[in-house]
């Protein structure tokens, strides 16, 4: 995959298809799989490389305005393919000697409704138009959620209750552009396909990325293991990331502090770039240039 024509892309359904198709059309052993549908019927993609017994999961594009990291991991992807392919390493890291014991996954747009509707309006939400329009005015330039206007990283079972009342006290109590967790966690289909994919997979930590920030979170509740800790420092110190720790409405009913909580495994949200979402399309190099080896990284570790 060329530089210039992921460049010329935008993030869309379309544009996915043929990055993809692409991937898959060089690189013979890179699977692809689908995990589920939107609420508008589109595929959650799932590409792998290397063991599926043990995997490290990548998860991007939870919602609309973040789609920039969709790009920034099928780029990751295709380096991580190009080095296996060549015998090369990537990072310093021998690669292909890696995934032969731990494999990597991929799913590189958990929201794709979200950000078709950020990209295209309202009438990208087929059926669910006419909420997107109320909900939204007729302006989605600053859509987040899926097109139930539910925000998938507020949809998780983790400290969803006291979310929700959170929300509750915030105003947010039915379906808006972002923030909104839904009548109860994991009603959107979104949400249930990524944590069936954790439920029946063997995932030994998940990054999820998100923007922006340039930030890493890694706790949640009890779980503070040190080893995760060590983890978020490492990757931090390639980055130049900042260890961190979301507040307020940020806080809970996310995929980390699900996964974490679930099966006290390590898991990060990593915040990528720093300005205003959405971000840029034509930063992501500069932006990959500090994330990458943070991404080898998590391979290894």
């Amino acid at each position: 995959m060329q530089e210039t024509r992921l460049y010329e892309l935008t993030t869309d359904q379309r544009s996915r298809e043929i990055m993809i198709g692409d991937l898959l059309l060089r690189y013979g052993f890179l699977s692809r799989d689908t995990i589920g549908e939107s609420r508008c019927g589109r595929p959650i993609d799932l590409l792998s490389v290397g063991n599926r017994e043990n995997q490290v999961l990548f998860a991007a594009s939870f919602h609309g305005m973040e789609s920039i990291t969709t790009l920034l991991t099928l780029h990751f992807l295709d380096d991580v393919c190009q080095a296996v392919q060549k015998r090369e390493c990537l990072c310093g890291i021998r690669i292909g000697s890696i995934l032969n014991r731990r494999g990597f996954a991929l799913v590189p747009c958990v929201n794709p409704d979200g950000v078709e509707i950020r990209l295209h309006g309202c009438e990208s939400a087929e059926s669910y138009q006419e909420l997107v329009r109320k909900v939204s005015g007729g302006d989605t330039a600053h859509w987040q959620s899926n097109a139930a206007g539910v925000d998938i990283n507020h949809n998780f079972d983790a400290g969803w209750e006291t979310l929700h009342q959170q929300e509750t006290e915030n105003g947010i109590t039915s379906p808006a552009m972002t923030r909104y967790g839904g009548h109860h966690p994991e009603s959107e289909p979104e949400t249930r396909a990524l944590a069936s994919y954790c439920r029946t997979g063997n995932i030994c930590h998940a990054l999820a990325f998100h923007s922006q920030g340039e930030e890493i979170y890694w706790d949640f509740g009890n779980y503070r293991e040190e080893s995760a800790y060590r983890m978020a420092k490492m990757m931090a110190q390639v980055s130049g990331y900042t260890v961190s720790a979301p507040s307020g409405l940020a806080c809970g009913g996310g995929f980390k502090d699900w996964f974490v909580e679930k099966f006290h495994r390590p898991a990060f949200t990593v915040e990528v770039g720093k300005g205003t979402n959405p971000l840029p399309l034509e930063n992501w190099k500069d932006i990959y240039r500090d994330v990458r080896e943070l991404m080898v990284l998590a391979l290894v570790l």
